[in-house]
């Protein structure tokens, strides 16, 4: 462990005494991007802490000739910046760059230094499904990827013996909140000192946090998707947002660290897309966003009298992922809460997660802040690479 002295010192510490970390990303678009960026631009602070931080390999998935997904990547034993992956890539000669499989990209950066610590930042599940194998190897894992946290119970617990195995960490607090501490906090300071978890209730959507901040009595409901897409909050296909699968992903994660045996087909969804748009398909030619809305303002009356009775009875509409550890019961759905709630206060795009605890009764503890954004997921990403970094 460095003193606070060396922490703070302005005396590079010599690359003779530096801790080596090797790295790969896999995933370099938006958040991935970000993150080489912001590893880039403090490599002086890593020195002052003592470490060497080597970008040994850059990966993503690209079709074959036959349309199949494969990973494509260049490695080497000195640092890869995000344009010269870019160069390869757009080259893709062999010397540049070669398809390969991760578990060769783990151990090259094995081989580069005594530790290494692979970043996911897609949301593919060919990369999820290598993370039991890279832990295994002793390969520590980064990720906002919520594929593993709330997917396959077996590959969820082969991950976690494998981290019991080697040692190694999966550093997973942008799964839940982007860059908030809300993993942290119910893992540290809340399970960890012994309090008792009663209920954790939250909105952990920023694309849904948005629009029922923007949503007000007289207004369409199908305008106000209009307005997030304009904004780029929604996905292409705005139902990958409006069904609440996102969030019950989340609130999956959140109920295994309270011990409670979940799977994502457990959790009772209120989807916000209506019945008959759930399997509907757009016109040839169309953009499938702008037909969806569309399709949508047949049933804005259903939302609008929501609003006006949730209006008139001194309440707002919030979408919200609950986890009642007290009663093992998990849930995401439309609620109503008064307008004095802290959930009443949110704004943009805001997170907010409340834990209910033996200790933070009757007020509960309560995390908020941006839950959505390359910048701060890729900090929190970051952030939880430094923690690994000092402890390994």
């Amino acid at each position: 462990a460095f003193s606070p002295r060396t922490l703070t010192s302005r005396v590079p510490i010599t690359a003779l005494h530096a801790k080596k970390i090797a790295i790969g990303v896999v995933g370099p678009g938006l958040v991935g991007g970000e993150l080489l960026q912001q590893i880039e631009a403090t490599r002086p602070l890593l020195e002052q802490q003592g470490l060497e931080v080597v970008v040994a390999a850059i990966s993503e998935l690209k079709k074959d000739s036959d349309g199949k997904l494969q990973p494509w990547m260049i490695c080497a034993e000195t640092s890869i910046s995000k344009s010269q992956f870019a160069d390869a890539l757009l080259d893709e000669s062999e010397s540049s760059g070669q398809p390969g499989d991760f578990v060769q990209m783990a151990d090259h950066l094995k081989s580069c230094a005594d530790h290494a610590v692979m970043f996911d930042t897609t949301a593919s599940e060919i990369v999820s499904n290598c993370y039991s194998g890279w832990l295994a190897k002793g390969v520590h894992v980064v990720t906002p990827n919520k594929k593993v946290g709330s997917g396959d119970v077996k590959r969820y617990q082969e991950c976690r013996d494998a981290m019991a195995a080697t040692g190694a960490q999966w550093g997973d607090e942008t799964t839940v909140g982007a860059g908030l501490p809300i993993l942290r906090t119910l893992r540290t300071d809340l399970l960890a000192t012994g309090d008792r978890i009663e209920t954790i209730e939250g909105i952990f959507s920023g694309t849904l946090s948005y629009i029922f901040n923007s949503f007000e009595p007289g207004m369409k409901f199908s305008d106000v998707i209009i307005d997030a897409k304009s904004k780029g909050f929604t996905e292409p296909d705005p139902r990958d947002d409006l069904s609440g699968t996102d969030v019950a992903r989340k609130v999956t994660i959140l109920a295994r660290q309270c011990g409670m045996d979940i799977a994502l087909e457990d959790v009772p969804v209120e989807s916000l897309v209506p019945e008959p748009l759930r399997d509907w398909n757009c016109g040839e030619g169309q953009v499938l966003a702008d037909a969806f809305v569309e399709e949508m303002a047949a049933f804005d009356d259903d939302k609008t009298k929501l609003m006006a009775d949730a209006d008139a009875a001194g309440q707002v509409l919030r979408y919200v992922g609950v986890v009642d550890v007290a009663n093992q019961k998990v849930s995401v759905e439309l609620k109503t809460y008064p307008k004095t709630h802290p959930f009443a206060g949110t704004q943009w795009a805001d997170n907010i997660c409340a834990f209910n605890t033996e200790r933070y009764d009757p007020q509960p503890l309560v995390v908020q802040g941006p839950g959505a954004g390359a910048a701060v997921t890729a900090a929190g990403i970051y952030a939880d690479f430094l923690k690994i970094a000092a402890s390994c």
